[in-house]
């Protein structure tokens, strides 16, 4: 049985393709292993939306060349965002790949793998590199099966909806790599769903490059109601699923619908992941970002109206070119104003082949490097806030598995998607359970389970828990606090 083994960079539809990707060579007799040293086919899943991942991968890339040239035996392939972006200009950098696959090809790797292992054999001709980085029609429909859930119990799964994205903010490579916005019908979303919740899941995460725009000239609007919208309220209705969340949406398309959504839908968690880039809107308008920072104030005012305690993250690019000290402290001043729980703050990375990269004003390195850090002390000090805010609170906990640290202790999600490390059991795994926030550090919560006989919620007769969003009143954090 040939090993594989897949490394991931990049974002969370990065991480569902290297699911599916995984589950289709399992059911091709390919085993998957944990341990890049045990594997005979290593396949890197590239980002290439900053320069900096594009680099790590590269790098990752040229040292398994090395080893493969040293006489291991070992097919090395690349696929992914930065495959489909740089095609085949990439072999000029990595000769001795194997295996180059775009992202509307992850469905074909167990048929390129065949292939290059007949040939190994010596049933067809070796080819230099195989390449596949076509565009195909339809392609949003192939990567739906889940790496685990056919053999494991997956807790929370993420579910791609859809592929591309046909915004063309002036920074970003994803159209490029990805396509023009493909959605998957509604009823096949649903059936993949259901299959996960008669597996055991419990929480689904969907999934696109602009989840927001689902459907968008594809599916009517039904009684002022987006076809995203239709898609949250479909979803709701699988018996077994008790949360919903999705990532990443774009300002615009929280309308009115989207917002009630979050007050009629009881499963749909109140964490939104609302990607800012900027508070100056002189800075959105060179970004191609359509909306203005007095808009993107109103969305969170509108969300937090309608759920007081709605946790929120963003994205947040400083140094994009011509970004003055005005610009940046307009950013500043809003960033801290919202109170984010969560952000990806990023270093504006040039991207060739877009707009942004041909500007002038490039903004030097250190001064990115300042904004940067500005940011970042601005977004611990409001998260340690915000969670030591929440000592003495009981928490609704979907319990995911065992924690990396701590004998016995046990991690899960809080209704916000914080992180809540507490002492528990195996058989917890895939309840909701209620836990008391006791202490908490930047980025997670820690506790302790509230009832004694708390064994007996995991389906033999305890007390019950809802996904609700009620929370009792809190206390101060102990002197442990950090």
């Amino acid at each position: 049985m040939n090993r594989v083994y897949i490394k991931t960079y990049g974002c969370q539809m990065n991480v569902r393709d290297s699911e599916a990707v995984a589950a289709l060579l399992r059911n091709r007799g390919y085993a998957i292993v944990a341990d890049e040293d045990e594997a005979d086919v290593i396949l890197l899943n590239t980002c290439a939306v900053r320069d900096q991942a594009e680099q790590k991968a590269i790098g990752k890339a040229g040292h398994l060349a090395r080893r493969k040239r040293d006489g291991g035996r070992l097919m090395l392939g690349v696929m992914g965002c930065m495959a489909q972006n740089r095609g085949t200009d990439l072999l000029d950098r990595l000769p001795d790949l194997d295996l180059l696959v775009g992202t509307q090809k992850f469905h074909r790797v167990p048929d390129l793998l065949d292939n290059l292992f007949a040939s190994e054999k010596g049933l067809g001709p070796r080819p230099a590199t195989l390449v596949d980085l076509d565009v195909e029609e339809g392609s949003q429909n192939r990567i739906r099966e889940h790496s685990d859930y056919k053999n494991a119990r997956q807790i929370a799964a993420f579910v791609s909806i859809m592929q591309g994205c046909n915004m063309n903010c002036s920074f970003c490579i994803v159209p490029k790599t990805r396509g023009r916005e493909r959605c998957r019908p509604i009823e096949e979303i649903v059936d993949e769903v259901r299959e996960l919740a008669a597996s055991g899941t419990r929480e689904v995460t969907l999934l696109g490059q602009i989840v927001t725009s689902y459907g968008r000239g594809v599916i009517p609007g039904r009684n002022g109601k987006s076809p995203f919208v239709q898609l949250l309220e479909a979803v709701s209705e699988v018996d077994g699923i008790e949360r919903i969340r999705f990532t990443s949406p774009h300002p615009r398309g929280f309308k009115a619908d989207l917002v009630a959504a979050y007050r009629e839908l009881p499963k749909l968690m109140p964490y939104v992941h609302l990607p800012m880039q900027s508070g100056s809107n002189r800075i959105l308008r060179a970004m191609n970002r359509p909306y203005s920072a007095e808009r993107f104030l109103q969305i969170v005012e509108d969300l937090r109206a309608v759920v007081p305690g709605m946790y929120f993250s963003t994205d947040i690019i400083v140094g994009f070119p011509g970004e003055t000290e005005a610009d940046f402290e307009q950013t500043r001043a809003l960033f801290e104003a919202i109170g984010f729980d969560m952000a990806f703050i990023f270093k504006y990375s040039v991207r060739s082949g877009t707009r942004a990269a041909e500007m002038a004003d490039q903004v030097p390195q250190e001064v990115k490097e300042a904004r940067n850090q500005t940011l970042l002390e601005i977004l611990q000090r409001h998260s340690l806030s915000r969670n030591r805010g929440r000592c003495g609170a009981v928490e609704p906990v979907l319990v995911e598995g065992l924690a990396r640290k701590g004998e016995g202790m046990y991690m899960g999600r809080n209704p916000g998607n914080r992180k809540v490390v507490f002492p528990g059991t195996a058989r917890l795994v895939g309840e909701i359970v209620p836990v008391r926030i006791t202490d908490a550090t930047v980025s997670t919560l820690l506790g302790e389970l509230v009832l004694s006989g708390v064994e007996d919620s995991a389906g033999t007769g305890g007390e019950a828990i809802s996904t609700g969003r009620a929370t009792s009143a809190v206390l101060p954090c102990g002197t442990g606090s950090r």
